[in-house]
């Protein structure tokens, strides 16, 4: 939302996006009085507005941390909680967010009501929502984290899904190994994914590796498609932001980021720390860069522009096919943001090593 479109009666919160509350966060917000920025463990995470009281200063949506601090006293609200630093954050973060989630949500779950030939070991709970069908030969092992099937969700046979994991509403798991991982409502997974999270409406149907990735909404992998997320000497991986460049993250494993609406034919391999942005459609035995600029297509190094309308086309006809519809809102969406992305500006170059 835009600035200007900030509700100006009632008490406000202005909360960052890269911000993670702790789950006692209400109780410690109702005891704050004073407008001013809100603070957690690893910085600012936002900005609380009382009844009476102003909404922050343009500025300090621009620049949080450095407002905060130019504050007379430097100091604001304490809240549980902390701010993600780097996107690759999410990935590592995410097995201990999801049994903090999964513990906080279900206190005391009841053992869950399991068919013949599903099997459950482990310590942690097996939460199985309203709806959820799982097929005989499913094996679930709750050893070192929670899992929690959501409303609609489907496990096939063959599936072995080890915690802490969170499998979303109305998505389905179509046999092989799934681990640590978050995959969010109407997806579609089967073969090895390991510590990745998938936030949606995605489609991987077929083997393949794909491990401490991140994916978007909408993204279509072709059959075998994988990607490999640790180095041959085991050293930490480097991966190129639009923002920042190329960054060190410091994390021995570290797949590949793909941004919503990004497809990959048969067989497609991409290397540790693989940035894929929006859009893309890669195909072809080679190897793309370990940086794809959105609305990318093409083979290996040979990347030209995926135009608007055909990148539009094949949008709405794939979402047609989970039963939702490409709005005027979202066409305009989508149209400004590949206009903003091939709108001129220094190629990004792909990193070497």
């Amino acid at each position: 939302a835009r600035y200007e479109d900030a509700p100006k009666q009632g008490d406000r919160l202005f909360w960052l996006s890269r911000a993670v509350p702790g789950w006692d966060s209400r109780g410690s917000l109702e005891a704050v009085s004073s407008s001013g920025p809100v603070l957690v463990e690893s910085g600012v995470a936002g900005w609380y507005a009382p009844a009476g009281t102003p909404a922050p200063p343009r500025e300090f949506f621009l620049e949080p941390d450095r407002y905060a601090d130019a504050m007379p006293g430097g100091s604001g609200a304490r809240l549980p909680g902390r701010v993600l630093a780097h996107v690759w954050d999410l990935i590592s973060g995410n097995a201990d967010q999801t049994t903090v989630d999964i513990e906080a949500l279900f206190p005391a779950p009841p053992a869950a009501d399991l068919g013949p030939g599903v099997y459950q070991w482990g310590r942690h709970p097996l939460v199985v929502s309203e709806g959820v069908r799982i097929e005989p030969g499913a094996a679930f092992d709750t050893t070192e984290g929670p899992i929690w099937l959501d409303r609609g969700a489907v496990v096939r046979s063959f599936t072995r899904m080890c915690g802490p994991t969170y499998l979303g509403p109305h998505a389905a798991l179509l046999g092989g190994s799934v681990e640590c991982s978050s995959i969010g409502p109407v997806s579609k997974i089967h073969g090895e994914f390991a510590s990745s999270i998938c936030l949606g409406y995605a489609n991987k149907q077929h083997d393949g590796h794909i491990g401490h990735a991140y994916m978007g909404r909408w993204v279509n992998l072709g059959a075998e498609t994988t990607n490999s997320d640790l180095k041959n000497n085991y050293g930490t991986i480097r991966l190129w932001t639009p923002p920042d460049g190329e960054l060190e993250t410091g994390e021995i494993k570290l797949g590949s980021l793909l941004g919503d609406h990004v497809k990959t034919g048969i067989g497609l391999l991409l290397n540790t720390g693989t940035v894929v942005g929006a859009g893309s459609n890669l195909y072809g035995a080679e190897m793309p860069p370990r940086y794809v600029p959105p609305f990318s297509w093409g083979s290996g190094e040979e990347l030209v522009e995926y135009r608007a309308d055909k990148f539009l086309e094949v949008a709405e006809r794939a979402m047609a096919r989970r039963d939702v519809m490409l709005s005027e809102s979202q066409r305009d969406q989508l149209s400004r943001a590949w206009a903003r992305a091939r709108g001129g500006g220094e190629p990004a170059r792909p990193i070497e090593g």
